[in-house]
């Protein structure tokens, strides 16, 4: 199983698993290239919207309020509306003229990368939309406590993954380079990702969404 997050200096991370335990890393600026690298994986959870509906997604909504604290970390995925929008002065625009809520400078930095995870999931049925939120409190029974960002958090995330079985080495190789909350992100949706192998996943919502591009739109836990 893989996990991939969205990293700010490497473009893509993975965490893969074997047998439930830490296995190797990857790091690509393109992810249908970095899934090739990781080959071969049974399931590829991906930290990125995967999928729009016109208006917002559900599950989006959903995920903030099962996060409670945690909540702000789901950004809403820019609606279907805008995603072919040159950039986000256009986007906006349009979805003022709609009538629909202005997407931030956040939601917007994902629009390049929900069209690459969109695209391989059109054509690969091992893709499943993950957050790694989920994935720790599924995996503790409660949201984190601290942000991600923070010694704390970070310390708290890393001792979660290990009370899972997943042990992250010191050394990482080039995914060192990314940033350490990337990291553990990738490692929390390879947990999910094997999850969903063993069946016991589930999909939030239940059943999932029928989307504009993706006919089934859902965050995974």
């Amino acid at each position: 199983m893989t996990g991939i997050d969205a990293a700010r200096r490497v473009g893509w991370v993975a965490v893969v698993l074997a047998d439930g335990a830490f296995a190797g890393t990857a790091t690509a600026p393109d992810l249908a290239a970095l899934v090739a690298e990781v080959e071969p994986v049974a399931v590829i959870g991906v930290d990125i919207p995967i999928g729009s509906v016109a208006g917002g997604r559900a599950c989006d909504r959903l995920a903030r309020t099962a996060l409670g604290p945690r909540g702000r970390s789901v950004f809403p995925a820019p609606p279907a509306e805008v995603l072919d929008a040159a950039d986000q002065v256009e986007a906006n625009r349009r979805l003022a003229a709609a009538g629909l809520p202005r997407v931030s400078a956040q939601a917007w930095a994902l629009v390049a990368k929900m069209r690459q995870a969109t695209a391989l999931a059109a054509v690969d049925e091992r893709v499943h939309e993950v957050h790694p939120e989920l994935a720790f409190a599924t995996m503790t029974g409660a949201p984190m406590a601290h942000p991600k960002r923070t010694w704390a958090g970070q310390a708290e995330r890393r001792a979660a993954l290990r009370g899972a079985g997943v042990a992250l080495p010191d050394d990482l190789g080039p995914a060192g380079l990314a940033a350490p909350d990337d990291v553990l992100d990738a490692a929390a949706v390879a947990w999910t990702a094997q999850r969903i192998a063993a069946g016991v996943a589930a999909p939030l919502p239940d059943p999932p969404e029928p989307g504009i591009d993706h006919p089934a739109v859902a965050i995974w836990a």
